[in-house]
């Protein structure tokens, strides 16, 4: 049994839900291979129902397991179980994944600058020596050597990249807005002004949402007027990997708004203990700052 004291760290009693998450995990994992392995194996074309019905149990099973456990964490949470040790180890862990997150990415960008800056300048520099690049241009964005084919025409090595100054700069001002919105909502959780925290996160919750709704025109226009594809070359490859990344958490930290919104009119948090109201408006901060760095050297420059 769970055991607790207000000088003693909570330890929840032993959970299966870890165990049927990883069967959730190796189910959709197994599923995802069967999936692939039949586009190119006749031999495994049979594995293709069962591969995919295997993702979609794997995924609900993943989904309904971190709803309960999630739902037992609040439950922890609202009944006074955690106590400063526990918020305290809540806020470094917080920080470390944060801190994580920045890695990632980093690792992106720090790809995008040495494709931008030393690969393709050097591509080209060489490219009349090299037979499949001899067409390749040193121009940012860049297509690659195979170039692009818009219909019937051809543009060797270069395209025109993704204006900034259209969806784009929507998405900033939106995410921008939904940072001070979050701020705003906090700033009534502290004054404990109910009516001002509930609008505060629905606001951001709104915003969140419209954010995604413009990325996914954004990529329509860049899949059927641009030309722009994960495989149009490096420019297309960085430039999906790090939208599409950011976009993913965009979703994520949407969903965890949903639930601390709704948490919040159940009235869950009090001005002094709302770590989990914090942790998901530090998340959301972080993606904010996340997108101004995508803004800045994806789009602008």
């Amino acid at each position: 049994m769970a055991t607790h004291s207000n000088n003693q760290y909570y330890v929840p009693h032993g959970s299966i839900y870890p165990s049927i998450i990883s069967v959730g995990l190796l189910s959709l994992a197994s599923g995802f291979i069967f999936s692939v392995a039949t586009d190119k194996s006749a031999e495994l074309a049979y594995l293709h129902t069962p591969g995919k019905w295997m993702m979609i149990f794997g995924a609900l099973l993943i989904l309904s397991m971190v709803f309960k456990w999630m739902g037992s964490v609040i439950s922890e949470s609202v009944t006074g179980k955690f106590k400063s040790w526990e918020d305290k180890s809540f806020r470094i862990g917080m920080i470390v994944f944060i801190c994580s997150e920045i890695a990632f990415f980093a690792a992106f960008f720090g790809a995008l600058f040495y494709m931008r800056v030393i690969s393709v300048p050097d591509l080209a520099a060489y490219a009349p020596d090299i037979t499949p690049y001899k067409d390749f241009l040193g121009t940012w964005p860049s297509a690659g050597p195979g170039g692009l084919v818009l219909g019937t025409e051809y543009k060797p090595g270069h395209m025109e990249p993704m204006a900034a100054w259209g969806l784009p700069a929507i998405n900033t001002a939106l995410l921008l807005s939904s940072g001070a919105t979050i701020t705003w909502a906090h700033w009534g959780l502290i004054k404990n002004n109910r009516k001002q925290l509930v609008i505060g996160m629905a606001l951001t919750v709104a915003l969140g949402i419209a954010f995604l709704i413009c990325q996914g025109f954004e990529y329509h226009e860049a899949y059927t007027e641009m030309g722009l594809t994960l495989g149009s070359g490096a420019y297309g490859a960085s430039f999906f990997m790090l939208t599409g990344f950011h976009g993913f958490h965009v979703l994520l930290g949407t969903l965890m708004l949903i639930v601390i919104t709704l948490r919040c009119i159940k009235g869950h948090f009090t001005p002094e203990h709302h770590f989990g109201f914090e942790g998901v408006a530090w998340y959301w901060h972080f993606v904010d700052v996340v997108w101004l760095g995508l803004f800045i050297f994806v789009y602008w420059l």
